[in-house]
């Protein structure tokens, strides 16, 4: 895999956005294949499709690509999207795409993870002040990514500080993670807030750690009366994808 972008391809192109898109989005065309099947080489979407770069010719996976300028292999930045309504309808449909993230220098990639679809949900995305009303776009409503927000088994590393990650390793790690995907938007984010609140536990917990987070899911979930029993619910979820192990007595450990 050649980490180096082709910077021929942007002559004649001023925007620093729109040269970083066609090298990134080339890149991406030229070097990688779907996690999800092994495809040795991904396709390019039709032009303006919306929140959708790349798809997999062979089972049809669908892929957005976002990418951004540093040095670090930490993704717990914002990173820049479209216009926020159609990243929100697009996410909430039931062929959403996973998302690449990649970070780059120099030319060439850093760090890239993918994201899969199941864990791309509406409390990640921040919507920005509209467009003043002296703006060509007036009114036009952008967003970001908080990417700092998804649950950090969730990101999975495809090259890591120029490293490039075993593909069948990447492959098994995307379908352990997307197994939990649910047609059900509801059920997608009740499991990734008691997610979250799992990566701020210990590797061992308890249920009554668990518990201590109650007050801060009744707020994101302000019409369930029961939450408790939901969290006890998305554990049992949880635990027979394996992702997680009983250990008795109310006691947990992590797998992921």
């Amino acid at each position: 895999m050649n980490l180096h972008f082709d910077t021929s391809i942007t002559e004649g192109y001023k925007s620093a956005s729109q040269i970083t898109r066609i090298i990134t989005e080339d890149w991406l065309t030229r070097n990688l294949y779907c996690p999800v099947c092994g495809e040795l080489s991904l396709i390019k979407a039709e032009a303006n499709s919306p929140v959708k770069d790349h798809i997999c010719k062979k089972c049809k996976s669908q892929y957005e690509l976002k990418s951004k300028r540093a040095n670090t292999d930490k993704f717990d930045t914002k990173v820049t999207d479209g216009e926020y309504k159609t990243i929100i309808d697009r996410i909430t449909s039931l062929d959403n795409p996973s998302f690449f993230f990649l970070h780059y220098d120099n030319y060439q990639v850093n760090n890239l993870i993918i994201v899969p679809n199941c864990f791309i949900v509406p409390e990640i995305i921040e919507k920005r002040k509209p467009l003043a009303n002296n703006a060509r776009r007036a009114g036009w409503t952008g967003c970001n990514i908080l990417v700092g927000k998804i649950p950090q088994f969730a990101k999975i590393a495809i090259i890591q500080n120029g490293n490039v990650i075993d593909p069948e390793f990447v492959s098994k790690e995307y379908n352990r993670v997307h197994s939990l995907q649910t047609s059900s938007l509801e059920n997608r984010g009740w499991l990734f807030d008691v997610l979250k609140c799992i990566d701020n536990l210990n590797t061992t917990f308890s249920l009554k750690d668990l518990y201590k987070f109650t007050d801060l899911l009744r707020i994101k979930h302000p019409k369930n009366n029961h939450i408790e029993a939901k969290i006890r619910q998305q554990l049992q979820f949880l635990r027979d994808k394996g992702l997680i192990e009983f250990k008795g007595n109310g006691i947990y450990k992590k797998n992921i």
